[in-house]
């Protein structure tokens, strides 16, 4: 779209982008989200769940996001601060090297007859309740003070309204989350979770909110006190953070090529339901 402006437009548009960056405020235009809703294939349509919400924003706002996420990402690249453990919207890295990385734990656990105690985690709307204050707290603490001004100006006093067909709602004002359907929201995700603890006893591997944690031993109840000590400090990081867990989502699988299985796991009081097999992130994990 912006490449069939003419060259005055481009230069306009270049200077409003410079501007930005130079006072470190996102235009306020640029912070309302359109929702528009899409209807489910074969859904019931007087059903509102039959519809998807798909949210829009300004294009020339998000062509801006990808020339500042280039300016962001070395920052924290140089630094390590996206921990190794995190596969999401990365470069050089996907879902399958991550399920690659989990397979190939399991089967070498398998093989040493070692049982495999697993935790995976269902985060519950990740991206729409991320704290604005927690994540304002960690970009000041890991980026330079003229991003984080610049951030804050893009991420605080968003609003959105809904259209259906010709029909608007009026504004309403974001309380949480990053903004969907941008460019720098699931870089602020990863910035956001980057501190999630992990220990030596265990092995995490998360994907965006995708979120699996292991723990191994030839006596299944080690490797399952393993894992439940990592479950209990990112229990704490998750409460901090006001991040929520739906604990009966979540799911606790034992790959082991034995009938015994590893004792459950616990977190906020409630016992994860075991099963024998699990999807992450689109593969299909069975305990054997």
């Amino acid at each position: 779209m912006l490449k069939e402006l003419p060259e005055k437009a481009l230069r306009f548009l270049t200077i409003i982008y410079n501007a930005i960056l130079r006072l470190n405020h996102f235009p306020v235009q640029w912070k309302v989200a359109q929702i528009i809703l899409l209807p489910k294939p074969g859904k019931n349509l007087e059903d509102i769940t039959s519809y998807r919400p798909i949210s829009l924003l300004p294009v020339a706002a998000k062509v801006f996001e990808k020339l500042l996420l280039k300016r962001i990402r070395p920052e924290l690249e140089k630094n390590n601060f996206i921990p190794d453990h995190q596969f999401g919207f990365r470069q050089q890295h996907s879902t399958i090297e991550q399920v690659h990385r989990i397979v190939r734990k399991i089967n070498n656990d398998l093989e040493e007859k070692r049982y495999c105690s697993a935790v995976f985690l269902d985060v519950s709307q990740a991206f729409d309740k991320v704290w604005h204050l927690g994540l304002l707290y960690k970009i000041k603490k890991y980026l330079p003070h003229n991003y984080y001004l610049l951030l804050k100006s893009y991420i605080t006093d968003r609003h959105f309204l809904v259209r259906y067909q010709e029909i608007y709602t009026t504004l309403r004002f974001i309380e949480s989350g990053v903004p969907q359907g941008s460019v720098l929201g699931p870089f602020l995700y990863l910035l956001y979770t980057s501190d999630l603890p992990v220990r030596k006893q265990t092995t995490t591997a998360t994907f965006a909110d995708d979120t699996a944690i292991m723990a191994s031993h030839v006596d299944p109840k080690i490797a399952t006190e393993n894992l439940q000590e990592s479950i209990k400090q990112i229990q704490t990081w998750l409460k901090t953070w006001r991040i929520k867990v739906n604990e009966q989502k979540s799911v606790h699988v034992t790959f082991t090529l034995k009938k015994k299985i590893c004792p459950p796991i616990m977190i906020n009081n409630m016992q994860i339901p075991q099963h024998k097999s699990t999807k992450y992130l689109g593969m299909h994990l069975d305990s054997k």
